[in-house]
Order: structure tokens, then sequence, then C-alpha cells
């Protein structure tokens, strides 16, 4: 099969077309026959190691010390059908449509990736095609862990930083669901696509700092984490949380700060179960929510797609698309 082998830690180039083998389903695992994959910001950091220092080293010794050995297939989403199932499968049957979040097990950018079926995998929604499915398990579980975590009322007021990429943009639909008035935080060129998406307010970080405007909410999730916490806790409300990926100074002075004050820092990682992709699944096919699509690139173009998302323009998500040159 056709596939873009990661050949070591650098900059886009290290991504290589190449002919590997097509692997072959565990008794517990499914194959899935790949139409579609995604190049988010966390693929473009575990490729080149631009990672914070202290999930560096962990990241070499759980890939590869000096290149990548454990995982050389990138790609955390996909859509696809099943094409093969292990003799224990019950789950899915031949033929299935599925959208998936592999995780570190990553092997989306083939045309065929085989994941173990009591992983992120769900039939694929009714009213998306492949590519509008596979935009969704990364960006719409996360961004629905840290709203959950969130525990918005109707009513309250949600600042989204970062609103126009991967997770923002599934962060914004969802609180809106939640019934949160939404003001979604980026750069000039997102801004009506942020209003598209029913955010109430919004703000051109380019022109106006959030923090400084005298604003407050219940709720502020820092997707992006690039504001300094000090000043993003001051357009905080009392009893208010700040929600955000972990970052080690960040968390301890968030443990801190939740201790000694009415504002509680949750600095976490997602840990999503299949059930919620389900509910992702179930908003999307009554058209609560939708994905975001900047643009597609095909499999053979997916070094040049990791340098689109790594200039931050990206709006929403960046779509690699598998062609099949077979009927079967």
């Amino acid at each position: 099969m056709k596939a873009i082998v990661w050949t070591k830690y650098g900059p886009p180039d290290v991504l290589q077309l190449q002919e590997v083998e097509t692997p072959s389903p565990k008794e517990n695992e499914v194959r899935i026959r790949v139409y579609a994959a995604t190049v988010t910001a966390g693929d473009c950091e575990v490729r080149s190691l631009n990672i914070p220092i202290w999930i560096k080293l962990p990241m070499r010794i759980y890939v590869g010390l000096k290149k990548p050995k454990r995982v050389t297939i990138l790609g955390q989403e996909l859509a696809g059908e099943i094409e093969a199932t292990g003799k224990a499968v019950q789950r899915f049957r031949k033929g299935d449509q599925v959208f998936a979040w592999a995780g570190l097990s990553f092997g989306g950018y083939a045309e065929y990736a085989c994941l173990r079926e009591n992983a992120m995998v769900g039939i694929k929604p009714a009213n998306m095609t492949y590519e509008e499915a596979a935009a969704v398990p990364v960006g719409g579980l996360e961004a629905l862990h840290f709203l959950r975590r969130g525990s918005i009322q109707n009513g309250q007021r949600v600042l989204i930083n970062g609103a126009g990429g991967s997770i923002g943009t599934f962060a914004v639909q969802l609180a809106k669901y939640f019934g949160a008035e939404v003001t979604g935080v980026d750069s000039t060129g997102k801004l009506d696509m942020l209003r598209s998406l029913g955010a109430d307010q919004v703000i051109d970080y380019t022109r106006e700092d959030f923090t400084k405007s005298g604003q407050t909410y219940d709720v502020i999730f820092d997707v992006v984490g690039k504001s300094p916490l000090s000043r993003g806790l001051r357009s905080l409300k009392p009893n208010g949380r700040y929600l955000a990926n972990p970052q080690l100074a960040k968390m301890i002075r968030g443990r801190w700060i939740s201790r000694n004050s009415t504002k509680e820092v949750i600095f976490e990682t997602a840990n999503p179960k299949t059930e919620d992709l389900i509910f992702l699944k179930q908003l999307i096919e009554a058209g609560k929510i939708r994905s975001v699509i900047d643009r597609r690139y095909p499999l053979e173009q997916t070094a040049e797609a990791h340098r689109y998302v790594e200039t931050g323009q990206k709006k929403g998500n960046v779509v690699i698309t598998v062609e099949h040159n077979d009927k079967t």
C-alpha cells in the first residue's frame, strides 16, 4: 500500500511517500480502508519534536530515541470503510463506514490502517462525507472534554482563545449548544468563520488583547495556551473556570490558585471515551455541529499540508484525501 513514512525527526520533508506492506488485523482489530485523514498541530509537533522538554524525552523513548521506529506513519484522525475484521471483533463488520481517533498509535497517512475494536472508532455520521468526518475526532473530543469540565450553565459567558483551529471551531459550537454566550478570539481572517459558527462576539487578537478589555467571563478555554495565566485570570469571574491543555509551570501555579482563590484552574489532557464520539455523531446528525475544512491535500502532498499547518493560518482543519486505484 501507499503510505507517508516518517523517516526521522525534523521538518515536513522527513515525510516521504513509500510503498509499505498492508497491515493485517489482529484478532481484536479492524482494518480500515482510509479515504481521508487530517493534519493537526499535534501531528506537526510530534513530527518535529517541537514539544515541551518534559514531554520530549518520554516521546523519544516511546517512538524511538534517534529516529521513529515504533511509529513510522503519522496521522491521528481518519475516516474510511471497514475492509477486514479480526476473528474476535464484534462491534463492526466489513463495509461499515467509520471515523476514528488513532491517538498515539497514529497510522492515518496510509491507504489502510488497523485499529483495535475498542479504540476510539465509531460509525461515521450519515450526513458527513469521509473528509468532513475525519476532521471531527481530535477537535471534537478535546473541545467536548474541556467544556464539560467547565460545567457551563445556560446563559454563562464563555471565551475561547484560539477559536479558529481544529479544537476551537468545535468549542464554539459546543459552547453554544450548552447555552453559553460565546466570545471567540483569533486572527482577522478567521472572524467571519467564527461568526458563521455561532459566536456572539469575536475579538481580533492582532488588534485587541482580551485580557485588557475589562470584560469578564464565567469560563475561559485557552486552546492555544499562549496567554500569560495571570492576565487570563484577570478576565475570569469569581468562581469561574480557566481551562487549558497541560503546561508544567502553569499547572503548578494553577493548583496554587485553585486552592487559594474562588477561581478554578484546570490544566489536563483529555481522556475521551467511545460514548463521547457517539455523542458527537448524534449532534452532527441533528445539525447542531459541523466540521470546518480549510484545505484539502492528496496523500502525496502530506508534507506540504504540514508546512501549511505550521504557518498557524489554517481555519478549522486541513484534510488529507486518499485515493485508491483499485475498484475493490
